[in-house]
């Protein structure tokens, strides 16, 4: 085989030019740009944490003015529902005071109208002796033929109602 004849001939100039490649790809990628590939992964690492560490500081911000709201979220509902029940008491007790002057009124009217009643009953009771002896003298005139004067028959009258 060729090849292997001529290593001898061609390893020492081999060996430098492999030396000489790895010694640059040393010296540029890993002197020169690894160092700001690390350095950039370093910034981009520090600054991911950084802005973690806001977001959880605004986070807890946010929970803090969420659980304020909420405290007087609900002082507010319990001073509505004060002001609520306040409210229903004050138009419970005036439409009491409205309920007792409107039955107030009821009662003048109906005893009023009782009154008013009673006295066309009397009205119409006397009307009624009234008319009796009246019928009573005229059918006694029909019947018996005999003349009874109406004080008599009223008379009569009162004294059988």
């Amino acid at each position: 085989m060729p090849q292997i004849a001529q290593l001898a001939a061609t390893y020492s100039s081999q060996i430098f030019w492999m030396l000489l490649t790895f010694g640059f790809v040393f010296f540029v990628i890993g002197l020169g740009m690894v160092p700001k590939v690390q350095s950039t992964v370093s910034a981009r690492d520090t600054k991911i944490a950084d802005d973690l560490e806001a977001a959880k500081a605004g986070s807890a911000a946010a929970d803090a003015l969420e659980a304020d709201w909420r405290a007087q979220e609900n002082a507010a509902r319990a001073d509505a529902q004060a002001k609520l029940a306040a409210a229903k008491a004050k138009a419970a007790k005036d439409r009491e005071a409205k309920i007792a002057k409107a039955d107030a009124a009821v009662g003048e009217k109906l005893a009023a109208a009782e009154q008013a009643i009673a006295a066309s009953r009397t009205k119409a009771l006397g009307e009624i002796e009234v008319v009796a002896a009246e019928a009573a003298a005229d059918i006694v005139r029909r019947l018996a033929g005999a003349e009874v004067s109406s004080d008599a028959a009223l008379k009569a009258v009162k004294a059988v109602m």
